[in-house]
């Protein structure tokens, strides 16, 4: 079949199969879906082949099917939350200017998904916990996927120097620690102190940053 082939021009079965996503496709987000909701409450680790199996309502045969072994099912899971987060923070943020409305954009969606995971849980945050002293695939996935991340904003904030946002001697190591570390510190504050006012806090932080590493006159 040709490149510029078009639906019209293929039998019933391809047709049906482009429309959606085969059947197990949609089983295996299905099972995800599941997935990422246990892991939010009791981590990786948390995570089973039975628990997902009583939590879907199918044979643990069914879900080991889709993913072979726990640790397939742990990356899996790292995987998609990590597709979900692009899909929410780093795409629409992508939309705004260059330069400081693009960073503001990237640390606002942080924050608006962070307000969701107060109550939810940060897989992120919760894995690096979990994952902190091991090595393995599972790790590798959880740190590639934070690298990931933090090299888009690294590459925002030198955009922000370069076009003139921020001070030539900015360090972009630097503020990249400090609006991660405002983050870290929101979840703990918010989550596990339970404390009043961590979000007006961690907004206010992320001022003072800008106060004193923008460029004057910004």
């Amino acid at each position: 079949m040709s490149a510029s082939s078009t639906l019209a021009d293929q039998p019933p079965t391809a047709r049906s199969e482009a429309r959606g996503p085969h059947k197990g496709q949609q089983t295996k987000a299905h099972i995800l879906d599941a997935a990422l909701h246990l892991a939010s409450q009791a981590g990786l680790e948390g995570l089973s082949i039975g628990a997902l199996a009583a939590a879907t309502g199918m044979s643990k045969s069914g879900v080991f099917a889709h993913f072979g072994s726990r640790e397939e099912l742990q990356i899996s899971v790292v995987r998609e939350y990590h597709r979900r987060f692009e899909q929410e923070v780093f795409y629409p943020a992508m939309q705004a200017a260059r330069g400081l409305p693009r960073l503001r954009a990237l640390f606002e969606l942080w924050m608006k998904r962070t307000s969701v995971e107060i109550d939810s849980g940060c897989i992120y945050i919760s894995g690096a916990v979990e994952f902190d002293d091991r090595s393995g695939p599972v790790h590798d996935a959880l740190a590639d996927s934070v690298r990931t991340w933090h090299a888009a904003l690294r590459r925002t904030i030198v955009q922000c120097r370069e076009h003139g946002d921020l001070r030539a001697d900015a360090d972009e190591s630097q503020l990249l620690f400090e609006v991660h570390g405002l983050i870290l510190a929101l979840h703990y504050e918010a989550r596990f102190l339970r404390a009043q006012g961590a979000m007006q806090r961690a907004h206010q932080g992320f001022e003072n940053i800008l106060l004193r590493c923008g460029a004057p006159g910004t």
